[in-house]
């Protein structure tokens, strides 16, 4: 496809275009793929440009070679339009790498990218005495260094999905962790545990790493205070005759599950739209379906529906754990989706909590008016309403009680409470913060 010189001089919402471009500072000439994409929104359409050098090895990353994660890119910045440069991919499908240190000063291809940059600036940003604007090109920065696909299929829900081994590293602290990762939403870790290395003294090739899962640990950042808002009630699981039950509505790879099971003594029921994603939680992430844990191939939204027309105070649960995403993607990652937070669906879920149940929600809100709107749905239907702010700039947790819980919170912590702080960070329940009516939230 041949472009017109001014085919970039305007925003156009959403359009995306990719085209190679010669590479003369490679001595074969390789081509670089050169890949530009204009937000969604005509709102931010005051013409302000960056650019991303694609990390090298990486260029069939998701995360870069599509249209979903360069999305998720570019919305991460209040920008009008996003370059992504890199070498051609070597694969049209995500391959196993090692990422190469970033340099800390341009080198010289970089250098020279400036026409071609200047090319592609909308005409809007230059200067009116003719100026030619600097196009600031950004350094994509996170901890993995090496990774190696383990697969990669398609599920009739979510599209095509990756599992990965990955090795981080961290303040020069090194880790393995196994993740899943979709299509839709490349640059968002559907779920990941930390995995062991199993007699291997050298790091070097991890495609030939065998490794054992990690199931007592949970590394998903807003897991653990997932875990820490079923403190709310336990006052009532102190001293319990009863094995308490949980509902977890999104599965993933299962961690949550498996540590609600193994580490509280949990009965849980779990529910994933997707019977290719339960396939892949129980080939590569260790969960198991026995007399504790009973999946189910469902809508979570509608499984509760179906749930609260037939009730059974057997079929009650003492928790009910949200991990729902949007799948959206022109929003970006947000969680819980919108289909969740209707009264129809809240209601219900009251209606299969027993009546000193706790429903944890993990919340991913894409503005300040929306995670408003989210607390003041759920005030409307639950008695009190908990938060703990995860901490990391995205991640809320909301607690939901069905009946008034007191200040259960500032009571001395009996076997239950003691046990749900030696598998959790006990900062998260110390950092629990009750929403009243009237209050804004922390976000």
């Amino acid at each position: 496809m041949s472009l017109s010189p001014s085919t970039f001089e305007t925003i156009v919402p959403s359009r995306y275009i990719t085209f190679t471009f010669p590479n003369h500072h490679h001595h074969h000439h390789h081509h670089l793929r050169v890949a530009v994409l204009d937000s969604p929104s005509a709102a931010t359409a005051a013409a302000s440009t960056a650019a991303i050098w694609v990390p090298p090895g990486r260029e069939s990353d998701w995360i870069f070679s599509t249209f979903s994660g360069h999305l998720q890119l570019l919305l991460t910045q209040p920008l009008s339009r996003l370059i992504l440069i890199g070498n051609s991919p070597s694969s049209p499908q995500p391959i196993s790498y090692n990422s190469s240190l970033h340099p800390s000063s341009p080198t010289p291809l970089q250098r020279n990218l400036a026409p071609l940059l200047s090319a592609l600036t909308p005409k809007s940003a230059f200067l009116d005495d003719g100026e030619i604007p600097e196009v600031p090109l950004l350094v994509f920065e996170d901890e993995v260094v090496k990774s190696s696909i383990v697969e990669i299929c398609e599920g009739p829900c979510v599209g095509e999905m990756l599992i990965e081994n990955v090795e981080l590293e961290n303040d020069g602290v090194k880790e393995f962790r196994r993740r899943l990762r979709f299509k839709r939403m490349p640059n968002f870790v559907q779920s990941q545990m930390r995995i062991c290395p199993k007699n291997v003294t050298s790091f070097e090739n991890l495609d030939n790493m065998k490794f054992d899962l990690d199931r007592g640990v949970l590394v998903q950042p807003y897991l653990n205070p997932m875990v820490a808002g079923i403190s709310v009630i336990s006052r009532f699981l102190e001293g319990r005759t009863f094995r308490p039950k949980a509902l977890c509505l999104g599965v993933g790879g299962g961690a949550l599950l498996g540590f609600l099971r193994v580490q509280l003594n949990f009965e849980v029921v779990g529910v994933e739209e997707d019977d290719v994603v339960l396939e892949v939680a129980k080939r590569y992430f260790g969960l198991e379906n026995d007399e504790l844990i009973h999946l189910f191939a469902e809508d979570g939204i509608e499984y509760v529906k179906n749930l609260a027309k037939n009730l059974s105070e057997e079929c009650r649960f003492h928790a009910i754990m949200v991990d729902l995403d949007s799948s959206d993607v022109s929003v970006g990652a947000c969680a819980p989706p919108v289909e969740f937070v209707r009264k129809s669906v809240l209601v219900a879920v009251r209606a299969v909590l027993c009546e000193e149940g706790v429903v944890v929600i993990n919340t991913i809100p894409s503005s300040r008016l929306l995670y408003e709107r989210l607390i003041s749905e759920f005030h409307e239907v639950f008695e009190e309403l908990y938060e703990i702010d995860v901490g990391n700039g995205e991640n809320f947790v909301l607690i939901a009680t069905k009946s008034k819980v007191g200040n259960a919170l500032e009571a001395n912590g009996g076997a239950f409470l003691n046990k749900l702080k030696s598998v959790v960070s006990g900062s998260y329940i110390d950092s629990i913060r009750k929403i009243p009516k009237t209050a804004d939230p922390a976000f």
